[in-house]
């Protein structure tokens, strides 16, 4: 089933071109595979991303919040790296390019979720305190992609390397994934005390 994939801005989009464009535009190094590769290269598959926030903490509901756009950056018919753009006071910049596993396992998830039965709208979801990414599988798909909490019903697909004892590429419906990350990531009970 086709994945409602929203708009990236313009802006995010033109940041990104220009900075696979010009190789003085980028004062960091660029991943090797991006180094290596001969040819045109362009940016495909925008997803927003959005960081995963409070779920650690004891009686506070998760928030998420819009960080970015990240772009595959394909070229030769495969993603060779990722590009990603932030929002400054000034708008839309190019921040980095990014290689690894997640570009693969991007690629991977974005694979699976074209075979699911049900309209989603897919999204990133980073947890930093697990070092962690997913593909959230968002159940509005007329949304911007700007904004929103994952839902019961969404989906999340962990990506590989995923943490210890969280499987890679199987979906999980948020109520079944959260509870457990928020395990992970609550305060140990204090010496003395009982669980």
């Amino acid at each position: 089933m086709p994945l409602h994939v929203p708009a990236a801005p313009a802006p995010a989009l033109r940041s990104v071109l220009t900075a696979l464009g010009s190789p003085t535009a980028v004062r960091e190094a660029r991943p090797a595979a991006l180094r290596a590769h001969q040819g045109p290269l362009s940016a495909d598959h925008p997803l927003p991303v959005h960081v995963l926030d409070g779920i650690g903490r004891t009686g506070a509901p998760p928030r998420t919040r819009l960080v970015g756009w990240r772009f595959l950056v394909v070229g030769g018919g495969r993603p060779v790296a990722a590009a990603e753009a932030r929002l400054t006071p000034d708008g839309w910049a190019f921040a980095h390019f990014c290689g690894g596993p997640y570009v693969t396992a991007t690629e991977q998830a974005l694979h699976q979720a074209e075979s699911l039965t049900a309209w989603y709208q897919p999204r990133l979801l980073s947890v930093p305190e697990l070092y962690m990414l997913t593909l959230w599988l968002h159940h509005d798909t007329a949304s911007d992609g700007t904004s929103g909490l994952p839902a019961a019903g969404d989906l999340l697909v962990p990506l590989a390397p995923a943490p210890p004892g969280i499987a890679a590429h199987l979906p999980q419906r948020v109520a079944d994934l959260l509870p457990r990350l928020s395990d992970r990531l609550a305060p140990p009970p204090l010496l003395g005390t009982t669980a």
